[in-house]
């Protein structure tokens, strides 16, 4: 059974990046993008169950937003007007609905990483 799952983790601090806001898309063929879910991240800085899995998973391009700013915002980290990192879109492909697609992210208020983890 196919799965998408993320998490993330806070760099800045060092651990897991709980209480983050995400919401998922998904991207049509003419780029406009539909709203899925929003999800908000637990104490492990993962969500409680997978984004999709199953039937709900199938092929196409989909875009997770992070709502990185408002995280280290809360966390009292003084940012700059406007944030440098704010929103993080990732924007990817699902080609086998089958297959587990995990999308972490590794963010602090200066940078971000992402890749297709296990």
């Amino acid at each position: 059974m196919g799965r998408l799952t993320t998490h993330v983790l806070d760099t800045a601090h060092g651990r897991p990046a709980g209480g983050l806001r995400i919401e998922l898309h998904a991207v049509g063929t003419d780029g406009a993008t539909r709203l899925v879910k929003t999800v908000t991240t637990n104490a492990d800085g993962r969500t409680d169950e997978p984004l999709l899995q199953g039937g709900d998973l199938a092929a196409g391009v989909f875009e997770l937003r992070f709502h990185a700013g408002d995280h280290f915002r809360r966390l009292g980290v003084a940012l700059p007007v406007p944030a440098f990192i704010d929103l993080v879109p990732i924007r990817f492909g699902i080609a086998d609905p089958d297959g587990h697609y995990h999308v972490p992210l590794l963010v602090g208020p200066w940078s971000y990483s992402t890749y297709r983890g296990s």
